[in-house]
């Protein structure tokens, strides 16, 4: 399921409001042993573009 919720995001990440929304079922969807690698992951390609949301999201990694 991680790699739907990745391509998903990848498709959205032009626009804040869709990849907050997509982020937020995303986070749903997978399994909690999963978490650490996705938010790692998440910060990787949308660190920059989406750092605010993914704050909301995540503790910020430093």
């Amino acid at each position: 399921m991680i790699e739907y919720v990745k391509t998903i995001l990848q498709k959205v990440s032009f626009s804040n409001y869709l990849f907050e929304r997509e982020l937020r079922k995303g986070l749903r969807l997978i399994s909690p042993n999963e978490i650490q690698e996705f938010k790692d992951w998440c910060y990787l390609m949308f660190g920059k573009a989406h750092h605010i949301i993914l704050n909301r999201y995540f503790q910020p990694t430093f």
